[in-house]
């Protein structure tokens, strides 16, 4: 996923996309001294803070440099610029005596476990429902029908979790089911929709 961000005012959404475009909005909405504003990241659901001071050309300035600075340079040949570490494993004799017998060595086979593991969906299935649940706790923590759509959205059922959540304000019960189907769609050897 592309690096998205939504910005709410309370319970208005008044900005979404990337931190550029969403941060004139950001600013504007602050000068106006409006409150309780709060820019979630969309992949993890964590709030953040936009430095708004200044103008708003000021703003969107550090985010530029901010973005070059964090912008990843390209790694250089050689396997420590790989960021490749020895560390320790402890296993039983039988998991070593299997690990040797695969083509390529412990190492290789090891790598390639974890690369399988981390391509299985379950990493992304509990990582987009954490930021699901971030984001239902910030904007809908107080609302009627939280905990029991709570309850419908650990459990697996979307269609009590999208009744449960209609009452909710348009912009947060929208942003949250937006979120929630993500989650519902990467649940590993499912097709779940909500």
């Amino acid at each position: 996923m592309a690096d998205t961000y939504t910005a709410f005012v309370g319970q208005d959404c008044i900005a979404s996309g990337s931190l550029l475009d969403v941060a004139p909005a950001v600013k504007a909405a602050s000068d106006a001294g409006k409150s309780h504003l709060v820019v979630f990241d969309d992949a993890t659901g964590r709030p953040m803070e936009l430095d708004l001071r200044g103008s708003c050309e000021d703003v969107l300035e550090r985010l530029d440099r901010t973005a070059a600075v964090s912008a990843p340079t390209p790694a250089a040949r050689g396997r420590p610029k790989l960021g490749v570490k020895a560390r320790e494993v402890t296993l039983l004799p039988t998991h070593w005596e299997w690990l040797a017998a695969q083509p390529g060595g412990a190492s290789a086979t090891l790598r390639r476990l974890v690369d399988m593991a981390r391509r299985s969906g379950r990493d992304k299935h509990r990582e987009a429902q954490e930021a699901a649940r971030r984001v239902m706790l910030v904007l809908a923590g107080d609302l009627p029908g939280f905990e029991e759509a709570s309850r419908a959205f650990y459990a697996g059922d979307y269609i009590a979790f999208e009744e449960l959540s209609a009452a909710w304000p348009r912009d947060v019960g929208d942003y949250v089911r937006t979120l929630v189907g993500r989650a519902a769609t990467l649940v590993p050897g499912s097709v779940a929709q909500p």
